[in-house]
């Protein structure tokens, strides 16, 4: 069931469901909380209380906002946080959501116990000519450039099914309608280029401050980067030494949560078991 809370400039749509410790599941720019329709009921099993949260600008969220940086939606998460008891919780954070979660962490350790990155944009890209020998990093850095930059649905589109190497979930063209839907209403495609448009130089900024435990996880073929778990690898080298580690998901793109849900939630759960069970 959808339930909203107030925060300066919109309102945030969530839901939660489960006891247990808390854990919160924010997804990427362009989406909506049924990013995790597989994960959510997965964690809840396993003995969570999990909140999927739309992001400012996506789902039932209001559509219109003053900016949509990653330190906006990191305020965001907080808010939700402590909406819902103060947690502390693990934050779980998709591409954008991931920078975004960095930051809450560096931000309010007391809220956050510790941060599961699916595939993120958390610090600045280093572009090199070279990276454009690589057939996959091309497709998809053009096609998601012509949909920050012209706000066009179908490049979105045309990104996403390069986004999902292989294998689809089986309600993709369900997936893909619900998506297009959204960015139809007004406001909501403005939210994507605003998001797109955004540098992750304010999550780079706060990797060196996070203290909690962390988790990147990236797929092998993530069209967003040459090398996915040199990325990962990157991020984590720039946090405090011990405090993350890089896992690999092989064969998934930059949805390894919706592509391969099962691999994806057993290293959730083990990261989730080993740090909010102790």
């Amino acid at each position: 069931m959808t339930e909203f809370i107030s925060v300066p400039g919109g309102t945030l749509a969530y839901e939660a469901d489960g006891e247990g410790p808390l854990v919160v599941l924010a997804h990427g720019m362009g989406d909506s909380r049924a990013a995790y329709r597989f994960v959510q009921p997965r964690l809840v099993a396993a003995g969570y209380r999990v909140a999927t949260v739309d992001l400012r600008g996506c789902g039932e969220s209001s559509a219109q906002w003053p900016s949509y940086s990653r330190t906006d939606i990191a305020g965001d998460l907080l808010a939700v946080i402590r909406h819902l008891g103060g947690g502390p919780a693990v934050l779980v954070g998709h591409s954008i959501s991931g920078g975004a979660a960095t930051i809450a962490a560096a931000q309010d350790p007391g809220l956050v116990r510790g941060i599961i990155e699916l595939g993120p944009f958390t610090r600045a890209q280093s572009i090199k000519l070279g990276d454009f020998r690589s057939k996959n990093y091309r497709r998809g850095a053009f096609r998601l450039l012509g949909a920050a930059l012209f706000g066009s649905a179908g490049l979105w589109s045309r990104y996403l099914d390069h986004a999902y190497p292989g294998r689809k979930p089986a309600d993709w063209a369900e997936r893909l309608a619900r998506v297009e839907a959204m960015l139809g209403e007004p406001g909501r495609m403005q939210a994507l280029r605003k998001m797109g448009q955004s540098a992750p130089t304010d999550a780079g900024a706060q990797l060196g401050n996070v203290r909690c435990p962390a988790l990147i996880v990236e797929g092998s073929l993530d069209p967003d980067w040459v090398d996915p778990r040199a990325e990962g690898e990157a991020i984590v080298a720039a946090m405090p030494a011990g405090v993350g580690e890089v896992a690999v998901i092989e064969g998934a793109g930059h949805y390894p949560h919706d592509q391969y849900p099962e691999e994806t939630v057993s290293l959730m759960l083990a990261f989730l078991e080993t740090h909010t069970r102790a």
